[in-house]
């Protein structure tokens, strides 16, 4: 037996004795027979406790459990102060506004009570940050430091992994390197959609779900920083890309992907994105103008006489008159370094064009 079917049937009730009261009281004040009135006013009104008791029990309270649940722990804390404070500051103004004459004196305490509880939850949300900061900082440091010193606190901010990062790979060695020093959150809907891609019919499309799958098992058993499977989700809204973003303000972290449609959307409702693209491009080696290096042609290039090879890296380098040196290593000179969306690539001749 579940709790709705317990206060449907205890609305019914309930609502079946106003009616039988209601139809008595307007039988006597119609001068009819009050049998008639108290039977049809019982059973509408046992009709509507049975169909709406739940709209005004248990379902909003499942909604506000739903809400709360999808609270970051964070927001909670702010609100649950602020309005505590709100109400001390009310309760101190509750004695002189008492004082007031009637009607004021009692009617202001409960308005004031109010006003500054919605006053202290506004407040405390709005600048969470900066309140949980000020603690963060006169807190001491784990593991402290001899001689007294303070060490500086370590930023512990979470990031949120999205589906392409993840079937990506790369995370995972990232992961090991330390760059990355907050807890990786995972959620539900991601891994939801890592399983569809996983079960698809294409053949291309599972091998990448399996891969993202694995990915993330190793991710959890490798990782130097936490990494955590989150129940939280957004109502109301399909795409996982916007979950993603919704999701990632109300938790005040950033995404990390290498999903340039979703790094776009996310700027725009500014949201920090880790892109590993960008930090790939990134930390390839520098080349300039003049300088020698050895590449292995592979192909030929889209100009005549052209050929193309890669540096360990992945950098494409255009060698000019490199086509007869196919499947050759060959020692040439940069001569243009173009970084383009895709990334960076490499002009070059042959050092030697005998």
């Amino acid at each position: 037996m579940s709790v709705e079917f317990v206060f449907r049937i205890l609305g019914m009730i309930g609502m079946a004795i106003g009616g039988l009261y209601l139809g008595v009281l307007l039988a006597d004040m119609a001068k009819s027979p009050p049998e008639l009135w108290a039977i049809v006013f019982a059973l509408v009104g046992a009709l509507l406790g049975l169909i709406g008791t739940p709209w005004i029990t248990t379902r909003p309270a499942r909604y506000m459990r739903r809400l709360i649940g999808q609270m970051p722990a964070q927001l909670l804390v702010a609100a649950m102060v602020g309005v505590i404070v709100g109400l001390i500051v009310a309760a101190l103004l509750a004695f002189p506004l008492s004082l007031l004459p009637k009607p004021f004196g009692q009617v202001l305490p409960f308005v004031g009570a109010i006003v500054f509880g919605w006053l202290g939850i506004s407040m405390f949300v709005m600048r969470q940050r900066d309140i949980f900061s000020i603690f963060e900082s006169r807190l001491p440091a784990r593991g402290g430091t001899s001689g007294g010193e303070s060490s500086a606190p370590s930023d512990n901010r979470s990031v949120l992994l999205d589906t392409s990062v993840i079937i990506d790979g790369r995370v995972a060695d990232i992961s090991q390197t330390g760059f990355v020093v907050g807890t990786m959150i995972v959620p539900r809907f991601v891994l939801n959609e890592l399983q569809h891609i996983a079960d698809s019919a294409d053949n291309l499309r599972r091998n990448r779900g399996r891969r993202g799958l694995d990915i993330l098992n190793r991710l959890q058993k490798d990782s130097l920083v936490p990494v955590r499977i989150t129940d939280m989700d957004v109502e109301g809204v399909r795409e996982v890309d916007d979950k993603l973003v919704i999701l990632a303000k109300q938790l005040h972290c950033p995404i990390m992907t290498n999903d340039y449609n979703l790094n776009r959307v996310a700027e725009l409702q500014g949201v920090s994105i880790l892109n590993i693209n960008e930090l790939a491009n990134a930390v390839k080696a520098v080349f300039l103008p003049g300088e020698s290096m050895t590449v292995k042609i592979i192909q030929e290039g889209k100009e005549i006489g052209q050929g193309v090879g890669y540096l360990d890296d992945g950098t494409m380098v255009v060698v000019e008159e490199g086509r007869r040196w196919i499947d050759q290593n060959v020692d040439v000179m940069v001569t243009k370094v173009l970084q383009t969306a895709a990334g960076r690539m490499i002009f070059a001749r042959p050092e030697n064009m005998n």
